[in-house]
């Protein structure tokens, strides 16, 4: 049982720490009798405002937009003020009071903007506190979380240990957007001197020593006589073009550099902050078919050691040189229990959790493998390939929805997932699901890292995608029948 002795911060900032003491042997002659002390890396725990959002009238979403952005800012610079009171626990407390006023503050001006239209949303008020809570690594002697991978994984195939939820010990309190991921050590190594800022070798698992567990959808494409076995596939480049912003059109639109990382785009070319669908649906495209549609995720960085201060960059948090995949597949599947119907004209849909290590697991799904080794997927720990395979990031997209609604206020309950066997719930109908398909030529070792909010560490399982469909109605249909068919179509 381990309880909390004191907090303490690693110079420099970027990572906070905190000192327990752990029932054990009597090793350290320094500790108390029967105890020893280790160290464990912690995090800013907020809850999250977007997530709980469920209306926003039109003439509020301007503001609920910068509200939200506002909120992430506060979270990150409460993380760098944390990194920087070198473990003085009364400075600590005072971060997260300011960072409470703060927060109320811009809660309640989002809950005053939606007011005007709707019920007065006070259940926001009440998620203005954060706390600090320790991510599960451990900090060595250096003060970093370096430890020597390369043993055998503990998890279960899918990335999860047995014994502990990766999104325990991050609960949404303080890190600021300080300290971007450390430099590893030489690629050819194979062996980290540890992270400031995440990610952990911990974070990484070799795939030689995962289960194979993906034999389930959506990793297998729907078969047999009732399934819709077809699949439609828009051939959209690899980012050639280097479409690159720190926006998300989707959640916080109208504010630049709303997501605090990099995105990297295909599809659609005009995609930014200000983009609507009016401006969506007279752009250009990148996919040979026609397709208008916006698909658009986190980059990976090789961690190099090199830097540029620019907004979603190191100004972030995040550092190194921004990988470009080395293939890029968009691919619409079928349904297992039948036939799909055609998506809506500007239909949003997130997958996966950008704030997963500090939201916890619910809306995760980052799946993480290696080429050669696909029926092996990882959801909170990168794959250290064998030499010659591919990291691959796989974004299986909700593949049921509500027939009603584009959007929704926290952007997900309109759409769902089906079930294994494709069954929708009750009130959802089954759509063509997108399934993108990434790969990547990485240094060996630990020695990349996904783009995210400083807080989230780099953490893999913060790994998500966004989808916006542009797709013309001729080809949305035709992309339909092919499926229904059990065709192949591009």
């Amino acid at each position: 049982m381990l309880v909390a002795a004191g907090a303490l911060l690693l110079a420099g900032g970027g990572l906070a720490a905190v000192a327990t003491t752990a029932l054990a042997g009597n090793s350290d002659p320094n500790a108390e009798a029967g105890h020893q002390r280790t160290t464990l890396a912690t995090t800013i725990s907020c809850p999250d405002v977007g997530d709980r959002l469920r209306q926003v009238p039109s003439g509020a979403r301007l503001q609920v937009s910068k509200g939200l952005a506002a909120l992430d800012r506060q979270v990150a610079t409460a993380y760098e003020q944390m990194s920087g009171s070198q473990g003085n626990k009364v400075l600590s407390n005072d971060v997260l009071s300011r960072l409470k006023q703060q927060r109320s503050k811009t809660i309640g001006t989002m809950a005053n903007a939606i007011a005007r239209n709707a019920k007065r949303p006070t259940y926001l008020m009440a998620m203005s506190g954060c706390t600090t809570k320790p991510t599960g690594d451990r900090l060595n002697a250096a003060g970093q979380t370096g430890s020597q991978y390369g043993t055998k994984s503990t998890n279960d195939g899918w990335g999860q240990s047995p014994s502990q939820d990766p999104a325990q010990g991050g609960d949404p309190s303080q890190q600021g957007q300080s300290q971007v991921p450390g430099q590893s050590q030489d690629p050819n190594q194979g062996q980290s001197q540890g992270q400031q800022g995440g990610p952990s070798p911990d974070d990484f698992a070799d795939i030689n020593t995962v289960q194979p567990n993906a034999g389930d959808p959506p990793f297998a494409a729907p078969q047999g006589s009732g399934a819709s076995t077809g699949t439609f596939t828009s051939e959209c480049g690899r980012n050639e073009d280097g479409h690159f912003n720190s926006d998300n059109v989707i959640v916080t639109p109208g504010v630049s550099n709303g997501a605090h990382h990099t995105h990297d785009y295909v599809g659609n070319k005009s995609t930014d902050a200000n983009s609507n669908d009016q401006s969506l649906a007279a752009s250009d495209t990148t996919c040979t078919n026609g397709d208008l549609s916006t698909y658009y995720w986190p980059v990976l960085r090789k961690l190099d050691g090199t830097s540029e201060n620019t907004p979603g960059a190191g100004h972030d948090g995040n550092n190194g040189s921004v990988l470009t995949p080395a293939s890029v597949t968009i691919q619409y599947r079928g349904s297992q229990a039948g036939a799909v119907r055609a998506m809506p004209q500007d239909l949003r849909i997130i997958t996966g959790d950008a704030k997963a290590l500090t939201n916890g697991t619910a809306n995760a799904n980052a799946s993480w493998s290696c080429t050669g080794f696909e029926n092996r997927q990882l959801k909170d720990k990168y794959p250290l390939c064998p030499q010659g395979s591919q990291v691959v990031r796989t974004f299986a997209f909700q593949n049921c929805w509500d027939g009603r609604n584009t959007d929704s206020a926290n952007h997900r309950t309109h759409v769902a997932f089906s079930d294994r066997n494709g069954q929708c719930p009750q009130g959802f109908t089954a759509i063509p699901q997108l399934v993108e398909r990434l790969t990547y030529d990485v240094p060996q070792g630990d020695s990349f890292a996904v783009d995210s909010f400083p807080e989230q560490l780099h953490k893999p399982v913060t790994d998500h995608g966004d989808f916006i469909n542009v797709m013309p109605t001729d080809l949305m249909n035709k992309a339909v029948d092919c499926i229904n068919r059990g065709q192949k179509c591009t």
